[in-house]
């Protein structure tokens, strides 16, 4: 498995499956610096979004890119799937698989919509898929949200992959890490919050804590892109430090591989 961050919550994850390469892009925002609206509106912190350019490794790892993987997209979610996102499926005619709930949003812009068959364990290219229910905040705010959900992928001779969407850490998540037990887990950290509300997203302390729930390797993303999300990288190594050469907070550009666990072979 072979992991390249992007930017804020974009990931490509290559994999063999079924014989062919897989490129699978997840959570496409590919808009230039400055060219979408902030998302607060009170005091000094608004600034436009996103606030750091593509890097350099984004072309290549685009190129390469197959399929694409949505966790959520409706109710303005444009740090998740921005209009660039949208003309780069749509030129390059990419699979986009999805929820059953955004399919139709997705398919009335031009996408090649697949959409899962709910929430279940299920097949998916040539291995399997589980989605995980994210809740996108909490109290009132959370009632606002488009809320999504991330997914458990599990590939023959590969190691597993779970992807959150946006979400705080809640019992769904809890149950992936701890009963479920991916090899690996990709999780938000940002500590996004609006002028009013809670977060909606876990921070560097719920990270850390997640981080506990199992013995994996944990990836630590959606930091420093967004004008809501105030955690940086250097909160969450020190806030995750306790799980040493475990936790990756990548830069935006960079890719790491991880072979599969010692004696691994996923049935598929």
């Amino acid at each position: 498995m072979h992991i390249t961050q992007i930017r804020n919550a974009t990931v490509l994850l290559e994999f063999r499956a079924g014989g062919h390469d897989v490129a699978l892009l997840v959570d496409p925002m590919l808009a230039e610096a400055g060219a979408l609206p902030s998302l607060r509106y009170l005091g000094g912190t608004r600034r436009r979004n996103p606030l750091v350019p593509l890097p350099a490794a984004a072309g290549p790892a685009l190129e390469r890119a197959t399929h694409a993987l949505i966790t959520h997209c409706q109710k303005g979610h444009f740090d998740h799937l921005d209009r660039a996102g949208r003309r780069f499926l749509r030129e390059r005619g990419l699979p986009v698989l999805c929820m059953p709930d955004d399919a139709a949003w997705l398919s009335t812009r031009g996408l090649q919509a697949q959409p899962l068959t709910g929430l279940q364990r299920q097949p998916f290219l040539g291995g399997f898929v589980t989605p995980i229910p994210c809740l996108h905040g909490r109290g009132w705010v959370g009632r606002l949200m488009a809320h999504g959900a991330g997914y458990l992928i599990e590939m023959p001779g590969e190691p597993s992959v779970y992807v959150a969407g946006d979400t705080v850490l809640h019992e769904p998540v809890r149950h992936c890490l701890s009963v479920l037990k991916p090899d690996i887990a990709v999780l938000p950290a940002g500590g996004a919050r609006f002028d009013l509300g809670g977060e909606i997203l876990m921070d560097a302390a719920e990270v850390a804590e997640a981080g506990r729930l199992f013995a994996g390797q944990l990836v630590v993303n959606h930091l420093e892109a967004l004008d809501h999300c105030p955690v940086s990288r250097e909160d969450v190594r020190r806030e995750a430090a306790c799980l040493g050469d475990r936790l990756w907070v990548p830069m935006d550009g960079e890719s790491r591989r991880y072979p599969a666990p010692a004696g691994l072979q996923r049935a598929a």
